[in-house]
């Protein structure tokens, strides 16, 4: 039997009681602050994780105090928490956990087919495209105008035309076309004797017509005055008159055919010849 310490008192102590211990729950940092001792622990700024992550410094002050207010709803909270974690190299999923162990939890997802057919039935009632039916009136009126145009127009000719293609579609004797064959001229009427009877007597009257081929003349009065100087070209005749006398000088004198006082000078000269003649009144005795 030892002298001193009971047999109870050499038990191990069963230390405090157990309410008086600290949960491990209590032991671990909240989201905020676990988020700021990650950056104080990599000695970062609250102005360098701004600018790394774009999240605002007002929102990572917020974020840091627990403060998730400012950060527009659990969804954009999520966000920042994904964010800011992975600017100071934690891991973002117990963090996120536990802010929706903190806040009600993640919520359901929402079902998809229901919220794609209520937009599909949601739609916008269609407003009434005026150009297209402005346009479909013009034509429409157009195309009225032109089939009456084209009925009366078939009305009115359609009976004549029927008929000029029946008449060109008979057939008929064949036709051989000749080429048509000029008329021999007319024979240049003599004068008549009444035409000879009503020549004034009292004068010589002379005729010069250039028959086969131009000729020159020229012509004389009994004084000397000039009646007549020029070319005749083949076709044309002059007729000259005087009281007493008329003299004449005739080139290519075979291509004249002359009259004087209505009887015909038969043999007037040669072809090429240059005649001079000269009539008074009672001229040619011979015709």
């Amino acid at each position: 039997m030892s002298i001193g310490n009971s047999p109870e008192d050499d038990r191990p102590s069963a230390g405090p009681p157990e309410e008086d211990r600290p949960s491990a729950g209590q032991d671990r940092p909240s989201v905020g602050r676990a988020l700021q001792q990650a950056r104080i622990g990599l000695g970062l700024t609250v102005e360098e994780v701004s600018t790394t992550t774009r999240v605002r410094i007002p929102i990572v002050h917020a974020i840091e105090e627990d403060d998730f207010s400012r950060c527009g709803g659990d969804v954009y909270a999520r966000g920042h928490i994904r964010t800011l974690a992975r600017a100071v190299s934690l891991d973002p999923q117990p963090l996120i956990a536990r802010y929706d162990a903190e806040h009600g939890g993640r919520p359901a997802p929402t079902a998809a087919a229901p919220l794609f057919e209520a937009e599909r039935i949601r739609s916008e009632p269609r407003r009434p495209n005026w150009t297209a039916a402005m346009v479909a009136a013009i034509v429409a009126v157009v195309g009225f105008v032109g089939f009456t145009l084209f009925s009366g127009g078939g009305k009115q000719g359609g009976g004549p035309i029927a008929a000029d293609t029946a008449k060109a579609d008979k057939p008929g004797p064949s036709r051989t076309i000749h080429p048509a064959q000029p008329k021999p001229a007319a024979p240049r009427p003599a004068p008549s004797d009444s035409a000879i009877a009503g020549l004034p007597k009292d004068q010589v009257t002379i005729k010069v017509t250039a028959k086969d081929g131009q000729s020159w003349i020229s012509a004389k009065d009994a004084d000397g005055n000039l009646l007549q100087d020029g070319l005749l070209k083949q076709g044309e005749s002059k007729t000259l008159t005087d009281k007493k006398r008329i003299d004449l000088v005739v080139g290519n004198a075979g291509a004249v055919q002359l009259y004087v006082n209505g009887k015909e000078v038969k043999k007037v000269g040669d072809e090429g010849s240059v005649e001079r003649l000269s009539y008074t009144p009672g001229d040619p005795q011979a015709g």
